[in-house]
């Protein structure tokens, strides 16, 4: 095996020398170089007397390949051999002139280099101590000489022989080339204190070196770096540059060790740090019990002790709290463990296990408040008022005589889940606060919109860093009662990812059966939720899971009619936005024409957020206007609504009607999150044949609608007085506007039939009529959802007169009188009977435009144009 350093520590390199023969330790010190190099390398052994002297080294030299080490003149370095070859190297060099050639190996990992793997320069060098192992490998001590170039290999066999010539070092005089052994000298001398192991007498002894290029091979010899720079420092032939070289690689070697050091002293200054807190606190202890005085410790855990008291706890939380505050005691406060421990008992002592409020059940205080704070929704407050019924009933009827129930499964259900659905608006959010104010409890709202991640409901695992329960335990801990009305908001905007659903984390909180004994994967122990009063609130159900559906009691609230805003207007939302404006009660005044005309052109929603904007924005023109001193009082009127808010947004039914007015175009229904809409199905032809398709953002549901009514028109054509022939010379393209709102939903069927019979036979639709329902092949007319947010949206836009499916006909119960009173409604169940209610006649379509030579007369006169 090739040559490779034996000791890389300084001190064992000493050892072993000063174990062999003290003599040589002194051919280790730089001060035996500063005579000079080694003249005549045979002097060394007085038993070789014909050792060649520095011109007479032979011509051919046997070759020691070394294996991640460099050998320099004018060192001495320790080595060792086990490779058979090496061995037999060794044993013929020492019997011999002792000189060798050592050559370091390109690659270090290679076991056995030839001539092609070893670098061109070597050093020659003399044997001077030789030691066999008991594990039969050779310690040699050698020491370099003069530096040479590799010629030619001679010999391979039994170990490497190369011609060599000497290569001797180009040394520069002057003051550059001492500057640059002094700063080498510096930096080895600093890189040496911040080395403790490093022996100071051999340090001295380098720092004292004179000569430049003894300067330079010296501390590249005990300076650690890589095989290439090593070598590299060997290769080149200027000693100014071996310096700069050398300089270099020290100026890295400072920066390391300087970090290094900075570093290693960063952490030994924490751990004294927190060595002496300990010590401190132990003295503090001490001091603290000869005063008879208790220690922060102490106090704290008594503290926690009467806390767990206090709470009233089950049984299983009791138990888990005192565990735990047994732990935090045997712990040191300086232990990471102790601050986990003692923020989980803060946790489980904070949670309102016995603390709630009294409910106030009188059932005329509770309909004071809801109808004080909101107008109509009677069918949600008389859902509350039940509630607050059975609750009194059963505690004034607790104490009656009655058979203890047998079901042993089945237990009483205290708590309600009430989920809230409706458009924008309508007051769901607001209705919670006053639910609460009316039962007397305190009221907590957490908003669900956007939650992505299981652990806001359940919590996190008390062995993550910076763990804590989820929404549900953190929100009641805020108010401290275990009986809230608590309402999470926005439910059908929940999100799931790879973080888990938690849309599934609330089937366990909003389940009547389940929630009172609700874990929160923080606490790990059970809490009662079932007294709990939980309100959700969501603008539609489709996006709900159905099993998280299915555990709340859903109460719909519709949009409200133009009467019900202008109460709302003049109740609730005027005199806030005067106060919140700063306007006083008598300098302001709006009259019912000018709240009608901001809902009808200004605010066409179905609740009244955009109503309040828009009376806020009165508000501050009046506001401004007073300010400025040009006006005193003011009586909002129709005229100034229009001087206050510009140009009206929505147009009257004037826009409607222009819109009718050709064949083809027909107002349906639909519903939206948001409350109801009208939105009108398009129909035109052109010439070509049997094309047919259908555009405006539409979904798979209603596209199959499209195709179900062209196939009922197309098979019932003579029946409904059309050309059969039509659709053969004919494309068709059906277009529903709005395409940038996708659209979906089977209810715009009848609409899609009529505005293809309208297209195909010339007839129009009749004035201020709108229709929804589904359709089947046969012509049968289905029922439909929403029907009361369609009415209403009917309402709002004008119309005078509704098409529903007959099977509808028991939802105009939900309808509010004053819309029933001024709308009329027809009940289909074909779609002949839609198109007889919302066609012209035959006749009077004739009147206005003869389909077969397309020309339309208007009062007698041919408006047909030629081309």
């Amino acid at each position: 095996m090739p040559a490779s350093r034996w000791h890389s520590s300084f001190n064992e390199l000493f050892q072993w020398v000063g174990e062999t023969d003290d003599g040589l330790l002194s051919m280790i010190m730089p001060s035996f170089f500063a005579r000079g190099p080694a003249k005549d390398p045979g002097n060394t052994d007085p038993a070789h007397p014909q050792a060649p002297t520095e011109n007479k080294y032979p011509q051919i030299v046997p070759i020691l390949p070394l294996r991640g080490v460099v050998v320099y003149p004018h060192t001495a370095v320790p080595l060792t051999v086990g490779q058979p070859r090496s061995i037999k190297l060794v044993d013929d060099v020492v019997g011999d002139d002792k000189i060798v050639g050592l050559v370091a190996a390109m690659n270090p990992e290679l076991e056995t280099p030839g001539p092609s793997d070893l670098y061109s320069i070597g050093t020659l060098a003399t044997v001077h101590r030789l030691l066999r192992a008991p594990d039969g490998t050779i310690r040699l001590l050698v020491q370099g000489m003069d530096r040479f170039r590799v010629g030619e290999f001679v010999e391979q066999e039994p170990y490497l022989k190369a011609r060599i010539e000497l290569a001797p070092e180009s040394v520069e005089a002057g003051l550059e080339i001492d500057a640059l052994a002094r700063n080498a000298r510096d930096q080895f001398q600093q890189i040496t204190q911040m080395i403790p192991s490093f022996p100071e007498e051999l340090a001295g002894s380098i720092t004292s070196v004179e000569d430049p290029l003894q300067t330079a091979y010296t501390i590249a010899n005990f300076q650690r770096m890589d095989l290439k720079d090593a070598q590299e420092i060997l290769t080149i032939d200027s000693v100014a540059e071996k310096l700069k070289k050398l300089i270099g690689l020290l100026v890295r070697e400072a920066e390391v060790l300087s970090l290094g050091q900075k570093i290693q002293n960063e952490a030994r200054g924490e751990i004294e740090k927190v060595q002496r807190e300990y010590f401190l606190r132990e003295q503090m202890k001490a001091i603290q019990k000869e005063l008879g005085e208790k220690d922060e410790q102490a106090a704290e855990l008594e503290e926690f002790r009467k806390k767990i008291e206090e709470a009233q706890m089950p049984e299983e939380a009791a138990k888990q709290a005192s565990r735990e505050l047994e732990r935090l005691s045997r712990l040191p406060t300086a232990a990471a463990e102790y601050g986990v421990i003692r923020t989980y008992l803060d946790w489980l002592v904070g949670v309102p296990w016995s603390k709630s409020t009294e409910d106030n059940l009188e059932i005329a205080h509770a309909r004071k408040i809801l109808d004080k704070d909101h107008f109509g929704l009677e069918d949600v407050k008389e859902r509350i008022l039940e509630f607050l019924a059975i609750r009194k009933l059963r505690l004034d009827r607790k104490d009656d005589e009655k058979a203890p129930s047998d079901d042993e499964i089945r237990r009483e259900r205290e708590g309600v889940i009430l989920c809230f659905v409706g458009p924008p608006g309508v007051g769901k959010t607001s209705l919670g606060q006053s639910i609460a104010r009316a039962m007397g409890r305190k009221f907590v709202r957490a908003s669900l919109g956007g939650v992505r991640d299981e652990a806001e409901i359940r919590g996190h695992r008390r062995t993550y860093i910076g763990a804590m329960p989820g929404r549900i335990l953190q929100s009641l801990r805020r108010i401290e009662s275990r009986n809230p009305v608590f309402m999470l908001d926005e439910i059908d905007k929940l999100t799931y990812d790879f973080h888990g659903d938690p849309a599934s984390a609330l089937l366990e909180v909003l389940d009547p059966e389940q929630n009172s004994e609700f874990r929160d994967n923080y606490l790990e122990v059970a809490y009662d939720l079932s007294q709990v009063f939980f309100i959700t609130t969501a603008n539609t159900l489709e996006t709900i899971p159905g099993p998280l559906r299915d555990r709340m009691e859903i109460i719909f609230l519709s949009g409200y009619t133009e009467n019900e805003k202008v109460a709302i207007a003049k109740g609730y939302l005027i005199p806030r936005q005067m106060r919140e404006n700063s306007l006083r009660e008598k300098e302001a005044t709006f009259t019912d024409e000018a709240l009608q005309l901001i809902i009808r052109e200004y605010t066409r929603e179905s609740g009244v957020r955009n109503l309040e904007r828009k009376i806020g924005a009165v508000c501050r023109k009046i506001g401004t206007r007073i300010a400025e001193g040009k006006l005193k009082k003011v009586k909002i009127v129709p005229e100034l609504v229009e001087e206050y808010l510009d140009h009206p947004i929505f147009h009257t039914n004037d826009e409607l009607t222009r819109r009718i007015s050709i064949p083809g175009v027909v107002p349906g229904l639909a519903w939206t999150p948001y409350g109801g809409d009208v939105l009108f199905v398009e129909a035109t032809s052109m010439p070509g044949g049997k094309g047919f398709q259908v555009t405006g953002s539409i979904g798979n549901v209603m596209n199959e609608s499209a195709r179900a009514a062209l196939s009922f028109v197309r098979s019932r054509a003579p029946h409904l007085g059309l050309d059969d022939q039509f659709f053969d010379r004919h494309d068709i393209h059906m277009h529903i506007p709005s395409g940038a709102q996708p659209k979906d939903g089977p209810s715009a069927g009848v609409t899609m039939a009529t505005a293809l019979v309208s297209l195909v036979s010339g007839r129009k639709v009749k004035p201020h009529v709108g229709m929804t329902g589904e359709i089947t092949l046969r012509g049968q007319v289905l029922p439909i959802g929403g029907v009361k947010e369609k009415v209403l949206a009917a309402h709002r836009n004008g119309l005078q007169t509704v098409i529903l499916p007959k099977q509808n006909d028991q939802d105009l119960d939900d309808i509010p009188d004053e819309v029933k009173d001024s709308m009329k409604f027809v009940f289909a169940d074909t779609v002949d009977d839609v198109l007889a209610s919302a066609l012209e006649t035959a006749k009077a379509a004739k009147g206005s435009k003869n389909h077969k030579t397309g020309k339309v007369k208007r009062n007698g006169k041919d408006t047909s144009r030629r081309r």
